[in-house]
């Protein structure tokens, strides 16, 4: 009923004065709401189980302390192979596989969530090194300095790796924070841009030989075996100098850029970043088959670069 018709009877009861042969007084002392008593009930109720569901699931200062430990532990170095290479705990279960050269390298990368390395320990590739990258899709991260170039010549010879990643000119792969080694893991090129083998013989049997200005010509000559990129402006200055596996992103960022030279293969990668760019020249130690040359840029291998007269 609503509010009126309920006051209506109350005060009708309260009007009766005889109940049977006795004389009766009734008085209202109070009306109350079945319906809102039912949810003063429930409400009161669900506060209570509330409460004993949250004192009972609440963890412990202890447990809390345990459970963030536990997240922040980066795992234990493991051992793989016969030659007991250093390798993180993920190397087993993964289908991609990141080489690195050393157990620093591979205790810097657990502390940035990775886990899937292993290391060489030393310049000669171990066997177990050598039949990981037939079986896995293997990238090697490697140090920007001498050694990493080194290291990276060996890999090329023994192993199937399929994609390289270089730590910033200078720098360690165990000296890198967590950015620089995703940066340097997202810029990994395909093996074929800096593998450096003979290309397969050409329908021409004789190359053409193209003149390059001499500062151009010595750049070329002191690149060859480094597996590094120098660029230089319309004067012919050094604008930078980087790893070939860097170099695709870094002309994306670069202007007046006039000639890159670098130690590795010409992609049509590169040949469309230079035609965006403007770019003159570029000199390279050999150009990929499946290029197509772009109408303003000039293509030159270090085999066809002979100094103006």
């Amino acid at each position: 009923m609503d509010r009126v018709s309920t006051a209506l009877i109350a005060a009708s009861i309260e009007s009766i004065n005889r109940v049977g042969p006795c004389s009766a007084k009734v008085s209202l002392d109070k009306i109350e709401d079945i319906r809102e008593a039912r949810r003063k009930v429930i409400i009161d109720r669900a506060k209570e189980i509330l409460h004993k569901w949250t004192i009972e699931s609440m963890p412990s200062v202890d447990e809390v302390y345990k459970e963030i430990s536990e997240t922040m532990k980066v795992g234990k170095v493991e051992k793989y192979g016969p030659e007991e290479l250093p390798a993180g705990p993920g190397l087993d279960a993964a289908k991609e596989i990141i080489v690195v050269e050393g157990r620093a390298d591979i205790i810097n990368l657990m502390r940035c969530g990775i886990f899937n390395t292993v290391a060489l320990e030393g310049a000669k590739v171990p066997e177990s090194i050598k039949k990981l990258t037939k079986e896995r899709t293997a990238t090697a991260l490697l140090d920007g300095d001498r050694g990493g170039d080194l290291i990276l010549k060996e890999l090329l010879q023994v192993t199937n790796i399929k994609f390289v990643g270089r730590a910033p000119r200078g720098k360690e792969i165990e000296e890198c924070n967590c950015k620089e080694v995703a940066e340097a893991l997202e810029a990994r090129v395909p093996i074929s841009e800096v593998s450096g083998k003979p290309p397969a013989p050409k329908k021409v049997p004789e190359h053409v030989k193209v003149e390059v200005p001499e500062p151009v010509s010595q750049v070329a000559k002191a690149l060859q075996g480094t597996l590094e990129a120098v660029l230089l402006n319309d004067k012919l200055e050094l604008v930078e100098r980087m790893p070939v596996s860097q170099l695709a992103e870094k002309l994306q960022q670069v202007t007046a850029v006039d000639t890159v030279v670098f130690d590795g293969i010409i992609t049509q990668r590169i040949v469309d970043i230079a035609g965006e760019k403007n770019i003159r020249r570029i000199v390279a130690s050999r150009i990929s088959e499946a290029v197509k040359p772009a109408l303003n840029v000039e293509l030159v291998t270090f085999q066809d670069a002979v100094p103006e007269a």
